[in-house]
């Protein structure tokens, strides 16, 4: 959801004030990891799933306040749109049956959001994007009544000086201006967290950006929008496009963007990504507080700005230790509960088993390489050709299955996750990529059929997703 705001109105001197203090807490923050005050607990995983309220003729339903109402559940958190909700995981560490647990409690937490749902005769929908959107729904009417995308909104049109415009080459071409952010609420995500020890931070930081490619092409989940059939994953060009701005000296259209797969890796430390933030970033919510400088208060509030598709975070473990969390972004919510889960499983294992390659015999994949493969991943899915380490362009699909599985498999053997949820997760991510079929890719061959719609396809997606049978094993009707 991203950290609440209590105002909506500020002049120049709050954002000069603000500014003052994120420069002394990133300061602060610098000093802290160069004298390693940082955590170094064992990897915990955690994670937030959005999802969409429909109605029964598929569309939009902008009804999350009297949603989350009914629902009084301190897992659900509204999004940016009023059609959008929120559901999160409580962290668990990342080792023994951890996937199994995540799994347990997500399906728990998603039956009783389903029942809700209905009871308001609406359903729950994870997916990328969702096919029915229309552009009328995309109105500051269906904004969340929340402080921060008010301002938010406010702010990123100010640094624009202009619309939004929205232009996506794909299989077919999507190209409009709009005139609010709401065009971010059209994607919706699986948001993967790791908690790193700090002396490894910076180098699963660098991991995660490696295996951005892999996860993105194998979850993709997210072909139509607005009616147009463009990437396997549209949420990619989507997002950047929705709030597109970018940094200081009016650079909207320079190398740094607030939504982007970054600039680069983290070299020696994790605290580049947070200079970089204070640095190029301007200020979007100068909301000013009272607590210590060790509680990091403005510099939270302003790296919760910068959408990075890898964002470092900073949080606290119970004894007040400060750690760093990193978020992996990539992945489209859905298809079902249990392949969300897999994909989480996918992720982990293939991060940390390039972390620890990476930890040994440094970076194998150049910044600009790892940049090009998540963009080509996320444009042609599984179909996608890639440069791997070795300096060969390769089929991404026959990749995965010879080297990146067994790459994830080892990554979770040396976090002892039990053998068996290792076989249970991974088994479907190979189903998967076996089958070459996706969400994404499920999506298109429904729309192949004589009589086939964007609702009738939702409408099919909607009883598969409540069947808990992975998106490898649907069928076209």
């Amino acid at each position: 959801m991203g950290q609440e705001i209590n105002s909506t109105l500020f002049n120049d001197d709050y954002f000069e004030r603000f500014h003052q203090k994120l420069t002394l807490e990133t300061q602060h923050l610098r000093e802290l990891i160069e004298h390693k005050k940082f955590s170094e607990l064992a990897p915990t995983a955690g994670f937030e799933i959005e999802a969409w309220l429909i109605d029964d003729n598929m569309q939009a339903a902008p009804n999350n306040v009297s949603f989350l109402q009914h629902m009084n559940d301190p897992l659900a958190f509204p999004e940016l749109a009023k059609f959008n909700i929120e559901l999160n995981g409580i962290p668990k560490k990342l080792t023994a049956d951890v996937f199994s647990v995540l799994h347990k409690n997500l399906l728990a937490t998603w039956d009783k959001s389903c029942r809700h749902a209905k009871e308001l005769d609406n359903h729950i929908l994870i997916i990328g994007t969702l096919p029915t959107l229309k552009p009328s729904s995309m109105t500051l009417a269906n904004m969340s009544d929340m402080n921060r995308y008010r301002v938010l909104n406010e702010q990123i049109l100010k640094a624009r000086g202009k619309p939004i415009n929205l232009d996506i080459v794909g299989l077919e071409h999507l190209k409009f201006d709009h005139h609010d952010v709401m065009l971010e609420s059209a994607t919706t995500s699986l948001q993967l967290h790791t908690q790193i020890p700090l002396s490894q931070a910076h180098h699963f930081y660098n991991a995660s950006i490696i295996a951005s490619a892999a996860i993105v092409a194998s979850c993709a989940n997210a072909p139509y929008l607005f009616g147009k059939n463009l990437w396997h994953e549209s949420r990619i060009p989507l997002f950047e496009q929705a709030i597109e701005t970018g940094g200081y000296g009016g650079a909207i259209h320079g190398p740094l963007r607030r939504v982007s797969f970054g600039s680069d890796y983290a070299r020696a430390s994790i605290m580049e990504c947070f200079q970089e933030n204070l640095e190029h970033f301007p200020t979007l919510l100068p909301e000013l507080f009272d607590e210590p400088i060790e509680q990091f208060e403005h510099l939270r509030l302003h790296n919760g700005t910068v959408w990075r598709w890898n964002r470092p975070l900073i949080g606290f473990d119970a004894d007040n230790t400060p750690h760093i969390r990193i978020e992996h972004r990539t992945p489209s919510a859905g298809p079902t509960i249990i392949d969300s889960i897999a994909n989480a499983a996918f992720y982990y294992g293939l991060a940390m088993n390039l972390c620890t390659e990476i930890m040994a015999n440094g970076i194998p994949l150049a910044f600009t390489q790892a940049k090009d493969n998540f963009y080509q991943a996320a444009r042609f899915g599984l179909d996608s050709h890639i440069v791997w380490f070795d300096g060969t362009k390769q089929n991404f699909q026959k990749l995965i299955l010879s080297d990146l599985l067994p790459r994830a498999r080892s990554g979770l053997q040396s976090l002892n996750i039990d053998p068996v949820d290792i076989d249970t997760y991974l088994t479907i991510i190979e189903q998967r990529i076996a089958s070459k079929q996706t969400g994404s890719q499920w999506q298109r061959q429904f729309m192949q059929q004589a009589d086939a719609s964007l609702q009738s396809m939702t409408q099919s997606y909607l009883g598969h997703q409540y069947s808990e049978v992975p998106v490898s094993q649907w069928s076209n009707s």
